[in-house]
């Protein structure tokens, strides 16, 4: 083999650049040779080749897919490369894995034996033989001998050649006598033992704080992995509990519909039956008159003059029976109400399903969501009730003569009814197209008296009233977009044609020319007003802190997550999940916003002599909301304005 060709004095490790791969810089995989002499993986050079056929390394191109041939020369160099590699890690692992020898203090004075002591006086270390000077004669009794030093020319004072026999606090280094009294003098010093044994014990006390420290977090992550278990305990629990919920109104449904669907079958076989008692008492007047029909046929076939008077004849019963075409259908009261049930409480569910999921309970319990059958705007809650409409209505009720009684169910539609009712009011359904035999459903509940908001909403009120619930207000200029310019100490944005400085963050907003208040608001009543530039191309409004603030439906009003008044092309409009509601234009030049968090009811002010509210969103507040602006035209501003 080659191998055996190749000189012993020759290393093939001096060949590994050559024995590389261009493309994935490790030694040739079943390398391959192409038409201009460069080597290749087989396997690189063929995920290369895709929409055309070029050298990787020297971009020749060919017009055909070259032919490729195994180089086996170079796959045999090759493989004694990898195999000689293989074999010089395996002895640099042995020499690694060898221990070290440990280090041994020899004799200063023969150089061979290991030294027993070390003379600091003399510095210098000696083995037995030599250290008996050091033992026996008197001369070297005041010699200070320690323990074998192996780094004693390191105790030497490079400035003086003495022993450091001493280490200065100040300058935190060993020093010798003669440093103590020149360079160093006046120094707080003290022996190196000493120091060491103050480094120790800081660094013991280093080691306890970390010891309690990894302690704490140990017992932290064991918390954090036990709640993580009981996070994954409580979802199963959740999930079950929700699916058993799910699963008692499907099964309540599929009840329903099996009652509705046998109620129609008991409609029907009660039609059939009526229908075939009617077909059977048809038939059989039928099978009367042609009976008659041939009694007479058979009286004037008589000859005999005396004997055709003296019989007489008399037309069957069923002549004086006019026929007619019976009215049965499934139209009765129950098809019709099971069928207008099952379709009204199909678009309400839709319509709840639309809505986002913090919003469908309190939709739930009001009811105040609407009939899909007759409004497509979007959804507003009822107002509060008018203290003399009731009082009118209720005299009216009184002078009424007679009142019709609602009609009662049956006794064999007694389950309908209180099915329907549950329904009812489960999802306040009944409003509009309530099916006949329910009861009516209850009037909503007067607000309670409050002497600091009035209940008629629908007329002006004072100023002063809502002054009470003043608050102080600025623009954030973290999220005004770079079209808004802010001045007056933060309470005026104003449209520029030319983009503002402003640093890139995620809080501003990238495409609509908005901005939010610094400040949000969760509980309380709070009121604020601001003048407007003009009455177009302006918008007011609230908006959570997690409203999108760059992509294509981060304009208020747009997304379930904010709402707001617009003027747009001199049209008013209520905007909220993108649905629109048309306002009648009060044309205001200032605007009060009253935030009634308690309630949930956020009411928009014509601010003149009075105030008179144009518009109310309700909803229920899930997070913080803030108080949102949306500005287009250049030269439009808004100012916040100072409450007196």
């Amino acid at each position: 083999m080659m191998a055996d060709a190749v000189e012993p004095g020759f290393s093939l490790m001096s060949l590994e650049d050559e024995l590389t791969c261009s493309i994935c810089l490790s030694t040739f995989d079943c390398p391959v040779t192409i038409p201009c002499g460069h080597n290749f993986c087989q396997d690189c050079l063929l995920t290369s080749w895709k929409d055309s056929y070029s050298c990787p390394q020297c971009r020749t191109v060919f017009a055909t897919k070259p032919e490729l041939k195994k180089n086996t020369v170079l796959s045999t160099v090759v493989e004694t490369f990898n195999l000689r590699s293989s074999k010089s890690e395996a002895g640099l692992q042995g020499e690694e894995s060898q221990p070290e020898e440990k280090d041994v203090i020899r004799c200063d004075a023969c150089m061979e034996a290991e030294a027993s002591q070390t003379c600091l006086t003399c510095m210098a270390s000696y083995c037995e033989e030599h250290l008996r000077p050091h033992r026996e004669n008197p001369v070297f009794r005041l010699h200070q001998l320690t323990e074998p030093i192996g780094d004693l020319m390191d105790r030497i004072c490079p400035d003086h050649h003495k022993l450091m026999e001493l280490f200065c606090s100040q300058h935190e280094r060993p020093i010798c006598s003669l440093c103590l009294q020149q360079v160093h003098k006046g120094c707080s010093f003290t022996s190196p033992e000493d120091q060491r044994s103050l480094k120790e014990s800081d660094l013991r006390s280093k080691l306890g704080l970390l010891d309690g420290k990894i302690v704490k977090n140990e017992t932290i992550l064991s918390q954090m992995k036990d709640m993580q278990n009981k996070l994954k305990e409580s979802a199963t629990k959740k999930k079950r509990a929700v699916a058993s919920q799910y699963q008692y109104m499907r099964d309540l449904l599929s009840r329903e519909e099996l009652d509705t669907v046998n109620a129609m079958d008991q409609e029907v076989e009660s039609g059939q039956t009526k229908i075939r008692g009617l077909m059977a008492k048809f038939a059989e007047n039928i099978d009367n008159m042609n009976k008659a029909k041939e009694d007479i046929h058979s009286l004037l076939s008589q000859t005999q003059t005396m004997g055709f008077l003296q019989v007489s004849f008399n037309l069957p019963q069923a002549v004086n029976f006019d026929p007619y075409t019976p009215r049965i259908n499934l139209d009765s009261k129950k098809v019709l109400s099971s069928e207008a049930f099952a379709a009204a409480l199909k678009k309400h569910l839709t319509e709840i399903f639309k809505q986002p999921i913090e919003a469908r309970i309190p939709m739930l319990k009001a009811g105040g969501y609407p009939d899909p059958t007759l409004h497509s705007g979007p959804v507003r809650l009822p107002m509060p009730p008018n203290p003399a409409a009731q009082v009118k209505a209720g005299h009216k009720k009184k002078t009424q003569k007679n009142p019709k009684k609602p009609p009662q169910p049956t006794d064999n539609t007694t389950g309908k009814a209180n099915l329907a009712k549950s329904m009812e009011n489960l999802l306040g359904f009944g409003v509009k197209d309530k099916p006949r035999g329910c009861p009516p459903a209850a009037e909503p509940k007067e607000q309670p008296d409050n002497p600091d908001i009035p209940q008629e909403m629908s007329s002006s009120e004072k100023r002063s009233d809502l002054l009470k619930y003043g608050t102080v207000l600025t623009f954030d200029p973290r999220t005004a977009h770079k079209r808004i310019v802010l001045s007056d100490g933060f309470t005026k944005a104003s449209v520029s044609d030319d983009h503002v400085n402003y640093n890139d963050c995620p809080e501003r907003f990238a495409v609509c020319s908005q901005v939010l208040a610094t400040k949000g608001f969760s509980t309380g009543r709070h009121y604020w007003e601001v003048r407007l530039s003009s009455n177009n191309f302006i918008g007011i409004g609230l908006a959570y802190s997690s409203m999108d603030r760059k992509g294509p439906i981060s304009r208020l009003g747009r997304n379930p997550l904010s709402w707001c008044v617009e003027w747009f092309n001199v049209k008013l409009s209520a905007w909220h999940n993108s649905s629109e509601t048309v306002l009648p234009n009060p044309n205001p030049k200032r605007v009060g916003v009253l935030l009634d968090c308690e309630d949930g009811r956020v009411t928009f002010y014509n601010v003149a002599d009075r105030a008179y509210p144009f518009h109310s969103f309700e909803f229920p507040f899930t997070e913080a909301v803030y108080p949102a602006f949306w500005m287009f035209s250049s030269g439009s501003f808004i100012t916040l304005c100072k409450l007196q």
